[in-house]
């Protein structure tokens, strides 16, 4: 049994197809089937239920997997200790975050890292929590940066900050000359919210009772953007006049909109939050990486 072999075992159990596990490991789809043929006859089970169109995973199957994951995790960790000289803040660390944090927490975390680990450099991408986790289990990426409540197995979370939400609005809307606006003065204006995947509109829904019954009335004003909106597709709706919204407070702090154009008003009783926390496995290799990166986005004073 091989390390090769293994990876081969890792991207078809995650791809569900051949033709994809081949071709993100680089090889010809009749090399990626006799291997794993070959090691289910060395292992004497079957992994993989083989359909027309699907490849599942039996299972026993579902074991092994697991087993090669923390294999192969162990060899990454070798490897990277022999490049290194055993620097963990040295080579690259792949982290995800959420579409809500990373385009107001990245700028300010980089440069921060950059002065606590100048070696380290970060793979980044931006994806839905959902998406995240499965990547995190896979070992796809090293950290997740999420809103709790985050449980998985294995898996280690570390709050970061908290954050309030804020109500955004046209600087003209009547509502703009309030100090302060109640969830129920929302739910009778229109209102523009992320779409079904996004945890921040749950975390929304969930703290606003009166916006959740408008968002289920069809004749109700909560609008739900298409898939593939952003926080800052719906700031610039807000902007042209098409109703209010509510952003977590770092998606203010830097906003590219005057006063003249944008305001924003806290929630009259106690405000909606949410925490922002670090994920990681718990056999992850590098806890100084980790802490670099908890010291870095600390400093940004979010």
């Amino acid at each position: 049994m091989t390390l090769t072999e293994l990876r081969y075992l890792l991207s078809l159990a995650e791809e569900k197809h051949f033709g994809r596990a081949a071709e993100r490991c680089h090889v010809s789809q009749p090399t990626l089937s006799v291997a794993i043929r070959k090691l289910e006859q060395r292992l004497k089970v079957q992994i993989f239920e083989r359909g027309r169109n699907r490849v599942m995973v039996t299972p026993i199957g579902d074991k092994l997997v697991a087993q090669a994951k923390n294999v192969i995790e162990q060899a990454d960790r070798l490897e990277m200790l022999a490049r290194n000289t055993g620097d963990e803040l040295a080579g690259p660390l792949k982290i995800g975050a959420i579409f809500t944090v990373a385009p107001y927490l990245f700028p300010h975390m980089i440069p921060q890292l950059r002065k606590i680990a100048p070696d380290m450099t970060l793979d980044i991408e931006e994806n839905y929590t959902a998406v995240l986790r499965e990547r995190l289990r896979n070992g796809q990426i090293d950290i997740a940066i999420v809103a709790l409540p985050f449980t998985e197995a294995d898996v280690l979370t570390k709050p970061l900050f908290s954050e309030p939400f804020e109500v955004l609005l046209p600087t003209d809307h009547p509502l703009a000359r309030k100090a302060s606006i109640t969830a129920e003065e929302l739910a009778d204006n229109d209102l523009l919210l992320l779409g079904e995947g996004h945890c921040f509109r749950d975390q929304i829904l969930d703290a606003c009772p009166s916006v959740a019954r408008s968002s289920r009335d069809p004749e109700g004003r909560v609008r739900t953007l298409a898939d593939g909106s952003s926080l800052e597709t719906i700031r610039h709706m807000v902007a042209s006049g098409l109703g209010l919204t509510i952003l977590p407070r770092s998606a203010n702090l830097h906003a590219p909109y005057s006063a003249d154009w944008l305001v924003t008003r806290p929630f009259t009783r106690a405000a909606p939050e949410r925490t922002v926390a670090i994920a990681w496995r718990a056999s992850f290799p590098r806890p100084r990486a980790i802490d670099a990166l908890e010291k870095a986005i600390k400093a940004c004073r979010i």
